[in-house]
């Protein structure tokens, strides 16, 4: 992959439109502020530049904060806001799936073959990956928060994955990056597209059904499918409540 900071025009365009209150919705389902979106954007590309050597024997291991660590614990965060267990499993499964999609789609169509277009001459793998991972991660995971994690944990596992190969290759030399250079642009596009998707494939949903689908669905799901701060006992009153208290201020004004 190139180093050219795809990621960091990603960024600015999704800190952009959080900004003027266009992400909005896709935020709220996540369980994420705007100021928290924000404050994690610029971390990711204040610690782009910052990478952490680890022990890795004989090929030299290091993890890039903002392409990494910070992907990593934003993954965990959202994991943890996750409505139902079934949705974290979907997660994790789906981050394994990515993994082995992207691998696949690597191994057929770029491995020994010239730079940037691979053996069919398709897509750059600076594009060709992020997609994979955006539609894999989006198809495996559904929700906002699975989608992401499945992307962003997928193409992670990735470059750890291919540490272990070149163990098991016992190749004569070899560095792994994780979450560093190109595979940071690759990590926050994924992760971006997988979002998108799942934001306009479930708002299309939701308008051809009139609305999220309620029966039968589990209160945790259903409750952090609503925006933060309006559900009862958050300090806000619904609409019988409000009602029932503007009869009770009419019935004492007599």
């Amino acid at each position: 992959m190139t180093g050219f900071p795809v990621g960091f025009t990603a960024l600015i365009i999704v800190s952009l439109l959080i900004f003027f209150g266009l992400a909005h919705r896709a935020l709220d389902r996540m369980r994420l502020t705007d100021r928290g979106a924000l404050a994690v954007i610029v971390a990711m590309i204040i610690g782009s530049f910052i990478s952490i050597p680890i022990p890795g024997g004989r090929y030299p291991v290091s993890i890039n904060v903002g392409g990494g660590l910070i992907p990593l614990g934003l993954a965990i965060y959202l994991l943890s806001k996750a409505g139902t267990a079934a949705e974290r499993t979907r997660a994790l499964v789906g981050a394994g799936v990515t993994a082995l999609a992207v691998y696949a789609v690597g191994s057929l169509v770029m491995r020994g073959l010239p730079e940037p277009g691979g053996r069919y001459e398709i897509l750059d793998a600076l594009w060709l990956y992020p997609l994979v991972a955006g539609l894999v991660g989006y198809l495996a995971g559904r929700s906002r928060r699975a989608a992401f994690v499945s992307a962003t944990l997928g193409l992670l596992a990735l470059d750890i994955g291919y540490y272990f190969w070149l163990v098991a290759r016992g190749a004569p030399a070899g560095r792994v990056a994780i979450g560093g250079a190109g595979a940071f642009d690759a990590i926050v596009l994924a992760g971006i597209l997988a979002v998108l998707l799942a934001e306009v494939v479930g708002e299309v949903r939701e308008r051809l059904q009139g609305g999220p689908a309620m029966k039968g669905r589990p209160e945790a799901l259903l409750k952090a499918l609503r925006k933060p701060g309006t559900d009862p006992g958050d300090g806000e009153e619904d609409a019988a409540g409000k009602e029932d208290r503007k009869t009770g201020e009419r019935g004492s004004l007599k």
